[in-house]
């Protein structure tokens, strides 16, 4: 082997790679970033609107359609959903996975703007958000003040965002749950009356007085001077003296003052907040992409203690959330398994002895530092998955290293020298650790190209594996024969130590008789070994399917959605009775109450849901996270808000994986709404009566009822007042009219809002008060010519790819399997009759599944093809690389029964587990067929090769899959939902590998053995 003779006999150079390679690991683990999940570019963009005021109805025709028709132009569009809500219309465009996400983004803003003009000019709020989870804010923060001073809470707010905004890795830092702060202009409803001043006539001028208008450029002998005009109003005194008509009866000018109030007001009618509550404003810190979450939040919370120095004694600022303990909590976990990883790896490496076990430990960091650095280059993070990666790595990237020193240890034994012993051992066993090594990369290498939004999820785990295993290869070949040169010795027991010893005569005395029983009986040995392989598939239903599981972490979120139509206070005094009800568990930490609106965006797959005045969310943390507790926990607080009424209260735990509204989702397509609602109450009813089904959700169980201006035209002729004047009044009355914008000193620019006396919040008497102007130039009430009727309107109007549709959901009761119950569902569904033109079909957990799952037949069928090549390219027949992959089925045995035997579905990471399984299993299977060719081709004959390769190759296949075993064990009791099933998956196929390999390969090699002589 080229590479062995180069690095046996150039020392230096080696001393010197050996170092580099662990200064390599050591400044990749100092720099690379740390997070709890993987970042991931999502190419999907959620375009919001909003526009106060007005029914989903309208908003479908004026605004949703019009988006939906623009995005449906763009290439590689998936899929375009829409939702649309009283004032808020939210459509989400979805690309094919491995587009640009960059220039999709900008595809996407560049038609929003296109469409912009076309649009209804009186839109509050339209903007494109990006899918990225590291738009998910690291950090959630309270401002409170005793006695709720709101201008002084929000000036100190603003402050602190900037200070949070300045800190090296801060992406960008928001506001939430604050009143809005505008400048009220309020009518005098007398005065204006008297004056007789149209209320254009006040935006105009208004709107006059704050033009910013260049007077230009002049001259004056050699100086140049430029010119001003005036300019935007600079305080609310030069508002308030506005001049906008002459008072002929006094000879002065009617001032704005003379017909409203002018100052400073803060709207909290749409959303406000509390924590652990009391009244707050909530500030969030997003991190930059890249960066190391442990740095930035340190950064965080030093901005924050300095900015808490010069706060008044009133106020103070509290860390609710902050998502570095969370990756602190996983990381610890994860670093206690891998410390336990290593010494069960180094207890089962005492057969080797102790100076063959030293040159094994050392290789290991060797390894690892290699694969940190490559995962650092291909710009993964240290994240959770990438971790269990590495663990799982740790008892794969050790085999290489054991066959090679095994092997050399038995030279040194036989009396080579150190030498001729490296360089003899290595080059007999070199062409079968590139074939295993290459088959393991193959196994994992189709995991790397899995699509969707699932793959991208786990891509950072086969990631850290295949880096790891490709260091060990080059490791083993170059690294391990130097350091086995220098430090094995020739005096050894001839037989190896007492260990060894032990297993030599165990092999000898149980599993040599064995073996030749099963030669004798060889069609039964296999038939048998068939039986157990197809018969374990009989597991597969009671085992169950699932996608991702819970994600462990202790916070959850309550979301609450009162009646339809119910006010912002009504909601709020559910949120209150729900904040009640954690307050009284000594678990729950801390509360962040959103009413209005959903909290921040704080885990990856969960979005918050938008502005409504029925809406509210409740963002919880608890002390600590316990597998039992915790969800006990939540089912006791699902039981007793039951006893809430007025609204549909959950409980949501976060989730691995891609995002899921609900587990079980039904959605009617139709055009017809009322249609629409008919049907979804029959399937809510259906789904109500399934056992293991909890928390239905029909979204238009309810109508929203609103009330509908309708305009007298013959008094609106009869007056001379055009529509357009008629409509304006009533949103005056209601809502009022921007009526531009005052900067402050420090450049936030503020809406100047035109009203009438409102309160707090418009009611009826508003309209009873509210007038309107006439061609006579006088103002008449407004009820003089329109009156208000009460008329229902849908609550919702959900749409995709441009179809009308209604989305039933519900959630799975605690201890039931998610695919049994929905499979249970579709056996109810069945039978129920479909009006013409209307379907149903299934979306949540089960549609997620199918794409999850879509891209495992290539990943397969590329592992599966791509370990035959090689075996065929290493072994030259197809009856030897019949023989090595005979022994695939054999693993799956041990996976399923593991499943089987410790309650885990056959989840995603499952089913990456058997994927994986198929590679580790091969690599055993290659040392015995490799090494019996070569006995067959030194002239032994067929019998004695086979049972001297079965002897021989059984311990290092022994101490690969015990050191596979040890590394996963960890993993395995941590209980993970996320992780755990993947190594009892590949610990459970590992050993019924071990145990029917080492008897079946064997026998299938006896009844097709290859032609003599070729290795």
């Amino acid at each position: 082997m080229p590479l062995t003779h180069f690095f046996l006999h150039n020392r230096r150079f080696s001393l010197v790679v050996f170092a580099f390679l662990l200064a390599l690991g050591l400044q990749a683990l100092r720099t690379i970033p740390l997070s709890e999940d993987p970042a991931l570019e999502i190419p999907r963009y959620d375009v919001l609107a909003l526009l106060p005021g007005t029914d989903p109805g309208d908003m479908e025709k004026l605004v949703a359609r019009p988006l939906e028709d623009a995005m449906k132009g763009l290439d590689d569009v998936k899929r375009v959903t829409a939702t649309i809500r009283d004032s808020v219309a939210q459509i989400s465009i979805e690309f094919t996975f491995g587009t640009d996400t960059d220039k999709k983004y900008d595809d996407v803003l560049r038609q929003v703007n296109a469409l912009r003009p076309r649009l209804p000019a009186t839109l509050a709020r339209l903007e494109v958000l990006r899918g990225q989870t590291t738009n998910v804010a690291i950090m959630q923060l309270a401002v409170l003040a005793r006695g709720g001073d709101k201008a002084r809470v929000l000036e100190e707010a603003t402050s602190l965002i900037r200070r949070i905004e300045s800190v090296d890795g801060v992406k960008k830092a928001g506001m939430h749950a604050a009143p809005e702060k505008e400048v009220s202009v309020t009518l005098k409803i007398a005065e204006l009356a008297k004056h007789n001043i149209p209320v254009q006539q006040i935006m105009a001028a208004i709107q006059a007085s704050n033009a910013v208008i260049p007077g230009g450029v002049a001259e004056d002998g050699d100086r140049h001077y430029n010119v001003k005009t005036g300019g935007a109003l600079t305080s609310l005194d030069q508002l308030r003296n506005l001049s906008l008509a002459p008072d002929l009866e006094n000879h002065s000018v009617v001032r704005l003052r003379d017909v409203a109030d002018v100052g400073w007001h803060f709207d909290e009618n749409d959303v406000f907040g509390r924590y652990n509550g009391e009244r707050a404003i909530f500030l969030t810190a997003m991190m930059q992409k890249g960066r190391n979450i442990f740095t930035v939040s340190d950064g965080i919370k030093t901005a924050i203690d300095s900015f808490r120095k010069d706060l008044p004694d009133d106020m103070r600022i509290e860390i609710g959330f902050d998502q570095s303990q969370n990756v602190a909590h996983r990381l610890a976990n994860l670093e206690h398994d891998f410390v336990l990883a290593l010494l069960l790896v180094l207890v089962t490496l005492a057969p080797l002895g102790f100076r063959s076990s030293i040159i094994v430990m050392i290789s290991i960091p060797l390894c690892l530092a290699l694969g940190l650095a490559a995962l650092q280059w291909f710009g993964f993070s240290l994240n959770q998955l990438s971790i269990v990666g590495c663990v799982i790595a740790l008892g794969l990237l050790v085999d290489d290293s054991i066959v090679v020193v095994e092997n050399i240890a038995r030279f040194r034994r036989d009396g080579h020298n150190p030498m001729e012993a490296a360089r003899l051992a290595t080059k007999q066993i070199s062409v079968a650790v590139i074939g295993t090594t290459a088959t393991l990369i193959f196994a994992f290498l189709p995991l790397l190209m899995l699509p969707e939004a699932a793959g991208l999820f786990i891509r950072s785990l086969p990631a850290a594996i295949v880096f790891a295993v490709i260091a060990s290869l080059f490791v083993a070949l170059s690294i391990v024969p130097w350091l086995a040169s220098l430090l094995l010795s020739d005096k050894e027991n001839a037989d190896g130590n007492a260990v060894l010893r032990v297993f030599h005569r165990a092999i000898a005395g149980f599993y040599r008789p064995i073996l030749v029983l099963c030669m004798r009986h060889r069609i039964t040995t296999l038939l048998l070994a068939a039986a157990i392989s197809i018969g374990s598939f009989a597991l597969i239903p009671s085992i169950g399917f699932s996608l991702f599981p819970k994600a462990d972490t202790p916070q959850f979120l309550v979301q609450i959605t009162a009646a339809e139509g119910a006010s912002i206070s009504a909601t709020d005094a559910i949120a209150k009775k729900v904040e009640t009800l954690l307050q009284r568990q000594p678990e729950v930490k801390s509360m962040f109450t959103n009413i209005g609106e959903g909290n921040p965006r704080v885990y990856y797959n969960v979005f918050p849901t938008s502005r409504k005045a029925n809406t509210a969310a409740i963002f919880v943390s608890l002390h600590s996270y316990d597998d039992k507790k915790t969800p006990a926990l939540i089912e006791k607080l699902r039981s007793e808000s039951a006893s809430i009424a007025g609204a549909q209260i959950e409980f949501k735990e976060f989730e691995n994986g891609p995002p899921i509204t609900a587990p079980i989702e039904v959605r009617i397509v139709g055009e017809d709404l009322d249609e629409l609602s008919r049907l979804a109450a029959e399937f809510e009813s259906t789904l109500q009566s399934i056992t293991g089904v909890r928390d239905v959700s029909n979204p238009v169980r309810a109508r929203g009822t609103e009330f509908e201006t309708r305009f007298d035209d013959d008094k609106l002729a009869t007056f001379g007042i055009s529509k357009v004047v008629a409509q304006q009044s009533v949103r005056l009355a209601f809502a009022g009219l921007e009526a531009g914008k005052f900067r402050e000193s420090d450049g936030n620019e503020r809406r100047i809002r035109l009203s009438y006396p409102q309160g707090e919040r418009a009611t009826l008497k508003t309209w009873d008060d509210a007038l309107v102007f006439t061609a006579a130039g006088r103002y008449i009430p407004l009820k003089q010519i329109a009156r208000l009727e009460l008329s229902s309107a849908p609550a919702l109007i959900e749409r995709r790819d441009r179809e009308r549709l209604v989305t039933i959901s519900a959630h799975v009761r605690q201890g039931f399997n998610t695919n049994r119950v929905t499979q249970a569902v579709h056996e109810r569904l069945i039978g129920m009759k479909m009006p013409a033109g209307y379907r149903y079909e299934f979306g949540g957990e089960e549609e997620s599944s199918a794409e999850s799952f879509a891209g495992f037949g290539n990943a397969i069928l590329l592992a599966v093809f791509g370990i035959l090549a090689i075996l065929v390219i290493e072994f030259k027949t197809f009856r030897g690389t019949l023989i090595v992959a005979s022994v695939i089925p054999l693993g799956i045995v041990g996976g399923l029964v593991g499943l089987r035997l410790t309650g885990y579905s056959l989840s995603f990471m499952a089913v990456v587990g058997f994927i994986a399984l198929i590679g580790i299993e091969i690599k055993n299977s290659i040392l015995l067929v490799d090494f019996t060719n070569q006995l067959r081709a030194k002239g032994i004959a067929l019998d004695e090769a086979i049972a001297q390769a079965g002897e021989i190759r059984f311990l290092p296949v022994v101490l690969t899959t015990l050191t596979a075993l040890g590394a996963l064990l960890p993993l395995a009791l941590q209980h993970s939902p996320l992780y755990s099933p993947l190594a009892i998956v590949i610990m459970g196929g590992s050993l019924s590998s071990l145990m029917l390999s080492r008897l079946v390969t064997p026998v299938l090699y006896r009844v097709f053995p290859p032609k003599a002589g070729i290795v």
